[in-house]
């Protein structure tokens, strides 16, 4: 007796899936297992392909990893340095809506478990850590240290240490990140609301930074 159709492996109705198809998977686990306990066969068939299909694209976890940096974060973070350096108004309007923009589009999506995946194993993955640092954090810091220096330029902020605020900034944005994956947030949403952890934040921050008065 024939099988039905829909009985056939995904993997053989679809061998033509795209990258994007396994990236989304990979994402998926990553976020919800870890690097290390991600294995590229369970990627495969969360994208509905064979493990074969997925060698086309990527040689190793480690690549496949990357390229899902470069397709969650690295998008944004490009849109985020060209929107600083054209942005034209107060300085303490473009810190927010930097800080906003990343809530929307990384911190509330799956991409803002990767932060906290990194802390978790970047001492058993130096090359990832390595990769994470160069191609996020460093451009990451260099954009918030340019918003508070034109701030400061500007006259629109007060003189301070430039390297030390931006750790400052976004030290509570990491933290946010891994509370959101961590076991205790399902169980305490009522404590820490995500948008309203990030005003708050900016008030506290932007009264500091703003010119005392005389």
């Amino acid at each position: 007796m024939q099988c039905p159709l829909d009985s056939k492996p995904r993997w053989e109705r679809r061998k033509d899936a795209r990258p994007h198809e396994l990236l989304a998977a990979a994402i998926d686990l990553f976020v919800e297992r870890g690097f290390a306990a991600t294995r590229l066969e369970d990627v495969a068939r969360r994208a509905g392909v064979s493990k074969g299909t997925l060698y086309l694209y990527y040689t190793n976890k480690e690549e496949l990893f990357k390229a899902v940096v470069r397709e969650s974060i690295l998008p944004f973070l490009g849109k985020a340095e060209l929107s600083v350096a054209e942005f034209e108004g107060h300085s303490a309007e473009l810190l927010r809506s930097v800080v906003m923009n990343w809530s929307r589009q990384i911190g509330q999506s799956k991409a803002s478990g990767i932060g906290k995946l990194m802390l978790a194993e970047a001492v058993n993955f130096p090359e990832l850590a390595r990769f994470y640092r160069e191609e996020v954090m460093s451009r990451t810091r260099r954009m918030i240290s340019s918003i508070l220096e034109r701030g400061i330029r500007r006259g629109e902020f007060r003189s301070f240490d430039t390297v030390q605020m931006t750790q400052v900034l976004i030290a509570p944005m990491m933290m946010l990140n891994a509370w959101k994956h961590s076991a205790v947030a399902p169980c305490a949403s009522d404590e820490l609301q995500p948008q309203a952890f990030l005003e708050s934040l900016l008030d506290v921050t932007l009264h500091g930074l703003l010119p005392r008065a005389s």
